[in-house]
């Protein structure tokens, strides 16, 4: 097959059907992207299962009255997972994604066990963060850097992006049913097993794959990733974006069972169709800014949306209808920036350095659901839940001036 000069111009035929041959993924990239998308859902699935439930199901166990204990029993994971997303995302640029990925895993599936075994919330404790310390997200991301070049990589992170909001809403279904079916020990067996089945994912199905962006002229050191100006601009971006998620969370399922009459069991009606709509409508916005090369101005847009709709919240809130519009609007722009942030991380990150730059970026993802949900809880209680929204526009709006200054990547 002929090789295109990349120095020759083009005439203007020709250059209007390059981006499009571009944009074809090739069998490979689109057998690592899926393959590795399916992990990643399967694996936050694993994660998700817990949360609705935990805190009504953990009343069987010892001390399961204790609202701090079962409240540490669920931070516990994303404490460890914020604690080791830098040393394995290190130990993936050094050792393979694979082997982190396998080992994440099976800490993964340990832990789950011990959880399952438990007969109180401290034994639980103990069992999550096991698990949180097979903090493997940034491998994963990683991975999908290397499979794929850089015209197609916003949407093979978009795959895995939306793999998180399907999984949760999925996980509202299953959850309250398992827990019925199997009781709490029975959702830690589902839990762990969901974890057997990434660790085959790993092993078996996702392909070995060239590094796209390997060869670089000169050698970067590792500390260079914590002094990046444009990557610590990306960073803070993922801090608020999950940031405001978890605090819209704290608020948002008593403002919705009120509104719409819903109870905590059937929230997943109102869920999995505007994480559904958000995703099929985002997905023509990820193909354009892959197109026109416009990830800079389409992050830009995507945040001053977030502003926006974080805003007006609190006058939707007073109506259902305007409550799920703003809904499907701020899931729209989530799951355009979940798929562009990483991709653009991947872009500005020194290739020899990669695992270690997107651990510092899920870190910081980690500490935002962190911050997000005690810091959101808060305001919730002491000032009210429309100021939770107000919070989330002001810090958007930060976030906004920030993105401002970053620079456009080519590679």
């Amino acid at each position: 097959m002929p090789i295109k000069s990349r120095t020759s111009r083009p005439d203007s035929r020709h250059a209007a059907r390059q981006p499009r041959e571009k944009l074809k993924l090739t069998p490979v990239e689109r057998k690592a992207s899926v393959s590795l998308a399916l992990l990643f859902a399967v694996r936050m699935l694993g994660l998700f299962l817990l949360t609705p439930v935990f805190a009504d199901a953990a009343k069987t166990l010892t001390n399961g009255n204790n609202a701090a204990l079962v409240g540490a029993a669920i931070g516990a994971y994303g404490i460890t997972q914020a604690i080791m997303q830098i040393p394995l995302g290190m130990a993936s640029d050094k050792f393979g994604r694979r082997p982190v990925i396998i080992f994440g895993m099976l800490l993964f599936v340990v832990g789950g066990i011990v959880c399952a075994n438990a007969e109180s919330v401290t034994t639980v404790i103990i069992g999550r963060a096991i698990q949180g310390f097979g903090a493997v997200s940034a491998a994963i991301t990683a991975w999908v850097a290397d499979a794929t070049r850089p015209e197609v990589r916003t949407r093979a992170m978009a795959m895995v992006g939306a793999s998180i909001g399907v999984s949760f809403a999925v996980s509202l279904v299953l959850s309250p049913l398992l827990v019925e079916w199997a009781g709490l020990p029975g959702l830690f067996w589902v839990i762990s097993l969901l974890g057997f089945v990434c660790l085959l994912l790993a092993t078996f199905i996702v392909p070995v794959v060239p590094m796209h962006g390997q060869a670089v002229s000169q050698q970067s050191r590792a500390a260079d990733v914590f002094k990046h100006a444009d990557l610590l601009r990306l960073n803070f971006g993922v801090f608020c974006l999950h940031f405001i998620l978890m605090s819209i969370f704290v608020v948002a399922p008593p403002l919705l069972m009120e509104l719409g009459g819903y109870t905590v069991g059937n929230l997943w009606e109102v869920y999995l169709p505007v994480i559904l709509v958000a995703f099929v409508l985002m997905v023509p916005a990820v193909f354009y800014t892959e197109t026109r090369h416009i990830h800079k101005l389409s992050l830009e847009i995507c945040v001053a949306a977030l502003a926006v709709v974080m805003a007006i919240m609190p006058l939707a809130s007073q109506s259902f209808v305007a409550t799920m519009i703003a809904f499907v609007l701020f899931f729209i722009a989530f799951n355009i920036l979940e798929a562009l942030q990483p991709s653009m991380v991947s872009r500005f990150s020194p290739p020899e350095h990669k695992g270690l730059a997107l651990g510092f970026y899920n870190m910081s993802q980690a500490l935002g659901v962190a911050a997000g949900g005690a810091i959101g809880g808060l305001v919730a209680r002491y000032a009210g839940p429309q100021q939770v929204f107000l919070l989330g526009a002001l810090l958007a709006a930060s976030w906004f001036l920030v993105s401002r200054g970053l620079k456009v990547s080519r590679r």
